[in-house]
């Protein structure tokens, strides 16, 4: 992204406008950049130099971001407010939320953004989201809709946050709420054509998700709990059927002979009518390693496979500490 973007000043916020120090909040978001080897299982699919945005939630250089940004990442960079750059290092990552912890290699000298109650928030609620840089980066928005969302990568989130106007450099933003306190982080922009809402909104992953998995995180990179099966491949919800949209290279998936087109009428014993049924009849077979059984249509033909699946993480690099 152009180092000199700036949102413009009419969705901007306005620290009068608040009830809470608006400057001391935005000061806690930080620029991340990273880099990713060649030869990282994700390099193709989320490229290799990625770039967005982590929010400091300790005093002791322990940031939050959305994972997607920092999976596989050999190099890892913080940019404060101020332009001082930061050293960092992956600690944690969580598929089933999507949140990625990162931890300063280095002084960075700025408050840290306490976590907020996002059970409490309200379709309505004013809402800030913070990018790194400031209020010339951060729009003043609005919660529009707490509803599930299912993503086409096998994730499911039974209640995410959605706000408007969205922020168009949206990765690891901070949801910040009335009390200043952090809400969510920011994940995808998703367009909204239909809705009243304008042309597109932000999905916000909520920070209740984090609290009951962050000292797993802390302590030992991930959540304690089951890995749910992974199967490596996309699907669409088209008209109430879902849709194989296509595998990854070297996933469960394709070794099982997955194809892009296949129709899925049957998913564990269930027939699921939404993409986030599919996804959640597949974790119901059973822990990572699980066979799963799925029910196809190819070109109008019944076929049946079973797919071993697997821990994604072991697939992926883990993080070098610098």
């Amino acid at each position: 992204m152009s180092s000199d973007w700036r949102i413009p000043p009419g969705i901007q916020p306005r620290p009068q406008d608040y009830d809470f120090d608006l400057e001391r909040s935005l000061a806690s978001v930080l620029g991340l950049s990273a880099s990713i080897p060649a030869d990282a299982f994700t390099a193709e699919t989320l490229g290799r130099e990625r770039a967005g945005h982590a929010v400091l939630i300790r005093d002791d250089g322990i940031a939050l971001t959305i994972g997607y940004l920092v999976t596989e990442a050999s190099s890892l960079w913080l940019t404060t407010q101020d332009g001082r750059v930061v050293p960092a290092t992956v600690i944690g990552f969580d598929g089933e939320t999507g949140f990625g912890l990162v931890q300063a290699l280095g002084r960075l000298d700025m408050p840290a953004l306490p976590l907020g109650d996002s059970s409490q928030v309200a379709v309505g609620d004013e809402v800030v989201i913070a990018a790194a840089g400031g209020r010339r980066r951060s729009v003043a928005a609005q919660v529009v809709m707490k509803q599930e969302f299912a993503g086409y990568w096998e994730y499911v989130l039974d209640e995410a946050l959605f706000v408007a106007p969205s922020h168009p450099h949206w990765g690891g933003t901070a949801l910040i709420g009335e009390r200043g306190e952090l809400l969510g982080i920011g994940s995808l922009q998703l367009q909204q054509e239909e809705s009243r809402h304008g042309s597109a909104v932000n999905m916000v992953v909520p920070i209740d998700l984090l609290k009951p998995i962050l000292a797993d995180m802390l302590r030992t990179g991930r959540a304690a709990r089951p890995v749910r099966p992974w199967l490596g491949l996309f699907a669409a919800e088209i008209n109430g059927r879902v849709t194989i949209a296509g595998v990854i290279p070297g996933g469960p998936s394709e070794k099982a002979g997955l194809e892009a087109g296949d129709l899925v009428v049957g998913a564990n014993g269930v027939a699921p009518k939404s993409l986030a049924a599919f996804f959640r009849a597949v974790w119901k077979a059973g822990p990572a390693g699980t066979s799963v059984p799925l029910q196809l249509l190819r070109d109008g033909q019944p076929l049946e496979v079973e797919i071993a699946s697997t821990d994604r993480a072991l697939l992926l690099k883990r993080p070098v500490l610098h």
